[in-house]
């Protein structure tokens, strides 16, 4: 089990937690509430960011069901409107005032005696305004269908009304409302997994997995995972001491592949890059990266790397702790030999990517072996195997890159399933997957031992610097390039 992770809960299992938590003390739930409140009014915030921030004079909608889910909403509204004086909340009961519970009941209390007349109760069935912000807390995980059809309409209604953010408490309601964030409080919820409607997760711990380890195969990534690459590094240390990554990769149909990966694999704190790329690229490469050791490679006629060339490689091998073949490789038959040469052969931890990722070159792999591929590329590797099938027949770790990233990893009693909720629609765009290479990468060199180590540091790194980059620059104008700019700061982020 890998420290820095959380168990993924069944709803039954999110039940019992909670009850071993709180032990119906409601002075405990009352304080948990306003945890979650408070933590999903800053995530909001956050969010915000990557569509230009909260209008200072927009209007919230609060959806509002009987218990913790609608209290923990009406908490995180108070929240947003205390930080904005302009902003307005309307609250919708989708079962009456009186049907409140009473804790929610008291968030409610507190939510319209701390802000009178900048927040209005609307019927269920009032119309709808133009919203910055929905926050749906009707249902939780305690949500048991069938849905009331009042409640249904309600969801329908509000799916098809302009509004700028839509973000769910744990779930969204009914499996109806369509979130673009939903903020799992205390711990992540199995249904909203592989959930559409769910949108963009984010996990909001709240402290529930503090006192104990829990165990469980299927486990979340939290940021506490990068925790070890924040410490100071031993002061008599040399380059020696982080690792040496070997990079084979580039074609001169695609050239920006493996120099985006070399500038992420020295992001991540390797001690020495060795790239192997075309003869013909190297001049120019070198004079952008001038940190990494720059071998020309004999090219085949249409720009690819030659067979000939794989001396330069074996003589150097023994230097190598890490070895990433594929970015930009591009798919002629020699290169593909030539990459499966290399695999069946090499001494050292290999991670591929890109187009080293055919399956004739992953079997030929007989030592520790990482992959990242994208759906796509999953699919060529391992035919109609699943993931966890895949991970437990060949003992490869592999990185299953996509809206929610998995990572399997055989163990000795099974395989673990790692999710990873960072990043976004900011990485839908060309190179970021070399950047995640080079990052994983330059890890896997420091540490050759613990690929599932480096794997998942990685994800969540170069995650976090996508969420970053978002908030800075937004989902659209942000070039790949800039993801790598900005992993120093996303390792130093404090939330």
């Amino acid at each position: 089990m890998l420290a820095g992770t959380h168990p993924l809960l069944s709803c039954d299992e999110a039940r019992e937690l909670e009850a071993a938590l709180f032990g119906g003390d409601e002075t405990k739930e009352w304080r948990a509430m306003q945890q979650a409140g408070a933590a999903i009014a800053a995530a909001v915030r956050r969010d915000f960011e990557e569509i230009g921030g909260i209008a200072p004079r927009g209007r919230v909608l609060v959806l509002v069901g009987k218990g913790h889910n609608g209290g923990d909403a009406l908490i995180a509204a108070e929240q947003l409107l205390a930080a904005r004086a302009e902003l307005e909340a309307d609250v919708m009961f989708a079962f009456g005032e009186r049907a409140l519970r009473p804790l929610a009941q008291r968030a409610w209390r507190s939510l319209a005696g701390g802000m009178g007349a900048r927040v209005r109760v609307r019927q269920a069935n009032a119309s709808l305004e133009n919203y910055e912000l929905c926050l749906d807390g009707i249902f939780g995980f305690q949500f048991r269908p069938p849905v009331d059809a009042d409640v249904s309409a309600l969801l329908d209604r509000v799916n098809g009304t302009p509004i700028r953010l839509r973000a769910a408490v744990d779930l969204p309601s009914a499996d109806r409302f369509q979130a673009d964030f939903t903020y799992a409080t205390g711990s992540v919820k199995r249904p909203i997994v592989d959930n559409e409607r769910a949108g963009r997760i984010r996990y909001l711990d709240l402290g529930f997995f503090a006192s104990s380890e829990r165990a469980g195969a299927e486990r979340v990534l939290t940021p506490e995972v990068l925790a070890p690459l924040r410490e100071l590094r031993g002061p008599r240390c040399d380059k020696r001491t982080y690792g040496h990554l070997f990079l084979v990769g580039g074609s001169r149909s695609y050239p920006g592949a493996v120099l985006m990966t070399a500038h992420a694999a020295l992001r991540s704190g390797v001690g020495l890059l060795t790239v192997f790329a075309p003869e013909s690229l190297v001049s120019a490469f070198a004079a952008q990266v001038p940190e990494a050791i720059w071998v020309g490679w004999p090219e085949t006629p249409d720009g690819g790397l030659a067979l000939e060339g794989l001396h330069l490689l074996h003589e150097r091998i023994e230097r190598a702790s890490a070895l990433v073949v594929g970015p930009g490789l591009a798919r002629e038959p020699e290169t593909l030999a030539l990459a499966q040469e290399i695999v069946s052969t090499a001494t050292v931890a290999v991670l591929l990517d890109a187009d080293a990722l055919q399956a004739d070159i992953v079997r030929a792999r007989k030592g520790p072996l990482l992959v990242t591929p994208h759906a796509g590329e999953f699919a060529r590797i391992a035919g109609p195997q699943d993931l966890a099938t895949f991970a437990a027949e060949t003992g490869i770790v592999t990185v299953l890159k996509g809206p929610v990233t998995k990572l399997a990893h055989r163990t000795a009693t099974g395989v673990e399933i790692y999710y990873s909720f960072f990043g976004g629609p900011v990485l839908a765009r060309g190179g970021s997957g070399d950047v995640l290479a080079g990052v994983i990468g330059g890890l896997l060199a420091q540490q050759p031992e613990q690929p599932l180590v480096a794997a998942a540091r990685g994800l969540v790194w170069h995650g976090r610097a996508a969420d970053l980059l978002a908030r800075r620059r937004g989902q659209v104008a942000a070039r790949t390039t800039e993801l790598i700019e900005t992993l120093p700061d996303a390792l130093r982020l404090a939330e």
